[in-house]
């Protein structure tokens, strides 16, 4: 029984672990650290298997490379999965970036509700109507500039509930720098 298989790139060479559970499906995960996974059902054979990923290895293989790519033009930043993050390092991330909102919240006179640690998919923060702040765990891998200005964002909304001109001279008055740094959070990819 097949716990591993190994494709050719060129020269190199690409590891592929097989996972083997009670799942119906066969699948192919490829992630951010160019790590390549097989997810596949107990019973399939070692023949399907083969099968299955020479005809996806194409599509691998430009998973990788778009990783690369992404890499090397600062586009992705190595985050672990929330599900690998220890009890102490999720507490860490979430001390961090309360202290953060503490330290701008009392400069900008403003308060806040909860404050709560996501894993969110399309956005690094938000504001709710009643003051509930919500933070993208992996802020905390991204430069402190960058913290920060999503942190002031977000406190700017307790004066502002849109995105208005008034909206943006707050952040502005207490972030200056804030158009680089939003201009360089849109580059990461989430």
């Amino acid at each position: 029984m097949i716990t591993e298989y190994r494709i050719k790139n060129k020269e190199e060479e690409i590891l592929i672990p097989v996972k083997r559970s009670a799942r119906k499906s066969v699948g192919l995960e490829v992630k951010q650290s160019g790590e390549v996974i097989a997810r596949i059902p107990q019973g399939l054979s070692d023949s399907d298997l083969k099968i299955f990923i020479q005809t996806h290895q194409k599509w691998i293989i430009d998973k990788l490379e778009l990783i690369a790519q992404r890499s090397r033009d600062g586009l992705t930043v190595s985050v672990p999965p929330p599900e690998e993050l220890t009890a102490e390092e999720i507490e860490s991330i979430k001390s961090k970036i309360a202290g953060r909102v503490q330290y701008y919240g009392r400069i900008m006179s403003v308060t806040w509700g909860r404050i709560t640690i996501r894993n969110q998919k399309t956005r690094w923060g938000s504001c709710s109507a009643k003051g509930n702040l919500n933070f993208n765990y992996k802020l905390c891998y991204l430069s402190l500039e960058l913290l920060d200005y999503v942190v002031v964002h977000e406190l700017a909304h307790r004066k502002h509930m849109n995105h208005s001109s008034e909206f943006w001279h707050e952040v502005e008055y207490y972030y200056p720098n804030y158009k680089e740094c939003r201009k360089r959070l849109k580059q990461v990819r989430l």
